[in-house]
């Protein structure tokens, strides 16, 4: 697809970057994302604008019986297609800024904590967690002190997509 004009893109309100005059938008092909054979990353292969093949490895982080990753930040990883892990956690800020860095607890229905995800290691606005069956209360903070609470519930065999969504994008 090709544009013209100027455009400028925020990323999480932090860095901005203006493009004027035409430039050219990847289309990115869906591509399905697989667990790699160590089991200790998520594979993601796609073609560049030359159509090399390239591949790229999402670490997979394992806390006791539950597995997690971040992702969505490239336009390859926001196109790719993931193992189906049943919770998806979507972090916003105002009305579209996309969050990462934000640190996650995920307690069960007896107020037993199931995972803790320090904010280092959530490099995307996206989280999948691979969680047992069952009724959750996600918190989320940023910065260590602004919090977004909600409870959400799993179920074997879909994905449940949940957004936790700050008022502001304030830093």
């Amino acid at each position: 697809m090709k544009r013209s004009g100027p455009f400028t893109f925020v990323f999480g309100g932090l860095l901005s970057l203006a493009l004027a005059g035409p430039f050219e938008v990847s289309n990115a092909a869906s591509t399905a994302a697989t667990v790699t054979p160590s089991g200790d990353g998520i594979a993601v292969e796609y073609s560049d604008e030359d159509g090399a093949k390239s591949v790229l490895t999402i670490p997979l982080h394992k806390a006791g019986d539950v597995s997690y990753f971040s992702t969505g930040t490239g336009l390859e990883e926001r196109a790719a297609k993931y193992p189906p892990f049943p919770l998806k956690l979507i972090f916003v800020a105002g009305p579209k800024a996309y969050l990462s860095q934000v640190a996650v607890t995920i307690t069960d229905a007896k107020g037993a904590v199931k995972l803790q995800v320090p904010g280092e290691q959530v490099t995307g606005p996206w989280l999948y967690v691979d969680l047992p069956s069952g009724i959750y209360t996600v918190t989320a903070s940023r910065d260590g002190r602004d919090q977004v609470k909600s409870q959400v519930t799993v179920a074997k065999g879909g994905v449940k997509i949940l957004y936790l969504r700050w008022k502001e994008n304030t830093p």
